[in-house]
C-alpha cells in the first residue's frame, strides 16, 4: 500500500471540504487517516481467509462445532464507512477432523480486512470453511450494523443486518439447521 498516496488523498478530501489544515487539531489528521486505513482497516487485504485455516487436529468428536459472537469490523465498499458486528460459525467435522478455534476467528478477520459486502463476506467464509475443512456441513451467520445506513441516507441507527450462508448437511437436514440456528 502506498501510505503517501493515502495521506495525500485524505489531505485533498479535507481541502475540498475547506477545512483549515493549519489548525492544530487537523494538522496531522491526513497521517492519522492513512495509518487507520493501512494498519487497521486493510491490514490483511493481501491475505485470503483460507490462509488462516492451517491447524487441524484429529478429535474423537463428530458433533456440531460452534464458534459464535466473533467480533468483526469492515468497510462497506459503497461508502467506505464501517459496518460492525459479530460472526458465528457452525460446522460438523468429517472424519473427526477439527480446526483450531482461533483459525475460524482469524479467517473472519481476514475476510473483513477489505472493502466488503456483508452478503459476500458471509458466503465467502462458508465456501472457505467447506473447502478447507471438508465437513459434513457449514453454517455461517453474520450480524452487523452498517454506519452507511445509520449515519447517512435513511438514518436508522440500531438497525442490524443478518446474513446466513448454509452449506452441506445444513441445507438438507432441517433439524440440524434449526438446532444450529437456535444455538447461535
Amino acid at each position: 500500500m502506498d501510505r503517501k498516496k493515502v495521506e495525500q488523498g485524505a489531505r485533498l478530501l479535507m481541502e475540498g471540504l475547506d477545512l483549515d489544515l493549519s489548525c492544530e487539531g487537523l494538522r496531522d489528521t491526513p497521517k492519522r487517516i492513512a495509518s487507520m486505513f493501512i494498519e487497521d482497516f486493510f491490514r490483511d487485504i493481501e491475505r485470503e481467509p483460507e490462509d488462516a485455516i492451517t491447524a487441524f487436529f484429529h478429535a474423537d468428536y463428530d458433533e456440531m462445532v460452534i464458534l459464535r459472537d466473533i467480533p468483526f469490523h469492515s468497510l462497506c465498499e459503497h461508502h467506505l464507512l464501517p459496518f460492525i458486528g459479530t460472526a458465528s460459525v457452525v460446522y460438523i467435522p468429517r472424519n473427526k477432523l477439527v480446526v483450531g478455534a482461533s483459525k475460524l476467528a482469524r479467517a473472519v478477520e481476514i475476510a473483513s480486512s477489505r472493502p466488503q459486502l456483508q452478503e459476500r463476506m458471509t458466503s465467502q467464509l462458508a465456501d472457505v470453511f467447506m473447502k478447507k475443512l471438508r465437513p459434513h456441513g457449514v453454517l455461517v451467520r453474520l450480524e452487523g450494523e452498517h454506519l452507511c445506513m445509520t449515519l447517512r441516507g435513511i438514518c436508522k441507527p440500531g438497525s442490524r443486518m443478518v446474513t446466513t450462508a448454509i452449506r452441506g448437511l445444513f441445507r438438507t437436514d432441517l433439524a440440524a439447521r434449526n438446532e444450529a440456528l437456535s444455538i447461535i
